[in-house]
């Protein structure tokens, strides 16, 4: 099996402020960055028992850099950085890939089950909507993978975006590794999280892959509202895309990747 794991921080467990995601602040940084590390190869550990010959992970938080590759298994290939493709978080995804698994993902911009809460930038976009649903980065990413027949089987993360989870996509595996309450978060055990994300991993592999592929829609809509309205004036002028009121702008496309490019050149 060829495995695909994209990897978000603000879901990983006990996440709770902004200091803890980012570099610059190493204090709080160095100790997520190695459990976010510890996340991330128990989900490798759990593939591999399954069967896995070949695993790409995407560093897909923030710089792009933060994983500690020397933690991971030999058969890992780590996508580091930011090329500039349009499939972001899941970068050189294709029908190659047996599987997809996301870990540390989190609840979706206007929510409230993470403190941290966001849909690709949390100083820019107020709320995403595709196809007339309030769209998380899992969300938006997941239809890559149904483009490609990927299937989505395991998704670790906050309590809020395991319950989307649960509604989009019914037979993915989850683990929610914490609760946001407020400006606050109550975290499961780290160890318990990397425990329960090995096993569950190896189980989802293990099973019937194809219930967990997405039908892809023939078209697409999308509304952004922007925090600010000058935001929402500049992608007024991206090819197709027209405005509904100051602060938020419609696109109708039958390519997702249209969507996708959307949000590359204007967030």
């Amino acid at each position: 099996m060829k495995i695909y794991i994209s990897a978000d921080m603000e879901g990983i467990t006990g996440v709770t402020h902004w200091d803890e995601v980012e570099h610059e602040k190493p204090t709080s940084f160095l100790q997520f960055q190695d459990r976010m590390t510890k996340e991330v190869s128990a989900a490798c550990l759990g593939a591999n028992e399954a069967g896995a010959k070949e695993i790409w992970v995407k560093d897909a938080h923030y710089s792009g850099r933060n994983i500690l590759a020397e933690s991971l298994p030999n058969n890992v290939r780590l996508i580091r950085g930011w090329s500039g493709h349009p499939y972001s978080m899941v970068q050189e995804i294709d029908s190659s890939f047996d599987a997809l698994i996301m870990i540390g993902y989190h609840s979706r911009a206007s929510s409230s089950g993470n403190p941290l809460a966001h849909t690709m930038s949390s100083s820019k976009l107020d709320k995403v909507l595709i196809n007339d649903q309030a769209a998380s980065e899992f969300f938006l990413h997941g239809h890559i993978a149904s483009k490609y027949k990927v299937p989505i089987v395991f998704l670790s993360g906050d309590a809020g975006i395991c319950d989307e989870v649960k509604k989009v996509s019914p037979n993915t595996k989850i683990h929610a590794t914490m609760v946001g309450v407020g400006n606050s978060t109550i975290s499961t055990h780290p160890e318990e999280s990397r425990i329960a994300i090995k096993s569950k991993v190896k189980d989802a592999l293990s099973g019937n892959l194809n219930k967990c592929i997405w039908k892809h829609p023939k078209s697409f809509t999308l509304q952004v509202r922007f925090i600010k309205q000058q935001f929402a004036y500049k992608a007024s002028h991206y090819p197709g895309v027209s405005m509904i009121d100051p602060k938020t702008v419609y696109l109708s496309t039958s390519d997702y990747d249209e969507i996708m490019r959307f949000f590359l050149f204007n967030v």
